[in-house]
């Protein structure tokens, strides 16, 4: 699991631009896949049949997509003026390392003798920031850089601590690490993987797919924002790192099916797999775009929990990666036999 993550994560997939991240992941499902495609969106849809088919298929998902940064102008000395591509916060991204393809730049800001007490006292806007790519004019810039290109956080994978990993993009590679893996076997009922686009830029490539394959389910996989942060208070962390596998009950964006949530509940309790929920209603996830879609699918997300989520070094635990893994597998082992929801 540590091996892959260290490869999707090294990868560059800014929303719209998930091509590199596609590609690889195609690259190890084809092996698998009884069918493969790639819609006009982008999305990977991987279909395994079951050992019993059914009306409908399970659909399970994660997305693609990471949040970063798109050059909206070039200035006359060389500097690029930029905007965020998905939710950063401003005060993440001061003074770190950027890549567009080959070319590494730092973001910088208005040196602080240059600022007024009342600018010390507010966050930065991104219209304040900079990026340096070492250019000393427009036109060198422009012979690196064009307008439109897309950059992400330049950021290393690596181990630490007792049992953590550090990387970009954590959300949601960790969702297609844990799919990638269940692809290996042959799924108890029919099963489309999907791999979405556009997540972070408000769940557009789940729609299209969620209307084409028309699922009797979907189990979302995903990265979710934890806060167990010294002197935060325990219901303002929404969840923890080694705290086990996320069941939200809700988000910004959909409210949950209570019949699946509680079978999650109960199957992590069976198999003594760690598990909690969420104590902040907060975000959302592609479940807020299929749960919609034609006449609606009961859909449920399994997440595993992320420090520092949309930044250059998301912290997560390897443990708890496993323990989203396990459940799903799980979960999907009830379908062995006949059940209510399939």
């Amino acid at each position: 699991m540590t091996e892959l993550l260290n490869k999707l994560c090294s990868l560059s997939g800014v929303s719209g631009a998930e091509d590199s991240v596609r590609d690889f992941i195609r690259t190890r499902a084809i092996t698998f896949a009884d069918d493969i495609r790639t819609d006009a969106m982008g999305n990977l849809m991987v279909f395994r049949k079951g050992k019993r088919s059914t009306k409908k298929p399970l659909m399970l998902t994660a997305h693609m997509d990471e949040v970063g940064f798109i050059i909206k102008r070039i200035t006359d000395d060389g500097m690029l003026k930029f905007g965020f591509v998905g939710g950063i916060d401003p005060r993440v991204v001061i003074g770190r390392h950027v890549r567009f393809g080959d070319t590494i730049g730092v973001v910088g800001i208005k040196a602080v003798h240059l600022t007024s007490i009342k600018d010390r006292k507010h966050t930065p806007d991104v219209k304040d920031l900079y990026i340096d790519i070492g250019a000393c004019s427009k036109s060198e810039a422009e012979n690196k850089v064009e307008l439109g290109d897309y950059g992400v956080f330049d950021s290393d994978f690596s181990e630490f601590g007792d049992g953590l990993i550090k990387a970009k993009a954590l959300d949601d590679r960790i969702g297609c690490a844990v799919l990638l893996h269940l692809l290996r076997k042959t799924p108890p009922v029919d099963t489309w993987f999907v791999f979405t686009v556009q997540e972070e830029v408000g769940l557009r490539g789940a729609a299209t797919a969620a209307f084409a394959i028309d699922p009797a389910l979907c189990i979302n996989i995903e990265g979710t924002a934890a806060a167990d942060l010294p002197e935060v208070k325990p219901y303002n962390r929404a969840c923890a790192i080694r705290e086990g596998v996320v069941l939200p009950f809700m988000d910004k964006s959909a409210i949950y099916d209570e019949k699946l949530f509680n079978l999650l509940r109960k199957i992590a309790d069976d198999e003594q797999i760690k598990w909690q929920t969420k104590t902040a209603i907060s975000g959302s996830t592609d479940v807020g775009a299929i749960h919609k879609s034609l006449t609606g699918v009961p859909c449920a997300c399994v997440a595993a929990p992320v420090r520092y989520i949309h930044s250059a070094n998301c912290v997560a635990s390897i443990e708890d990666i496993k323990c989203v893994l396990h459940l799903v597998q799980a979960f999907m082992a009830k379908f062995n036999d006949k059940t209510d929801f399939i």
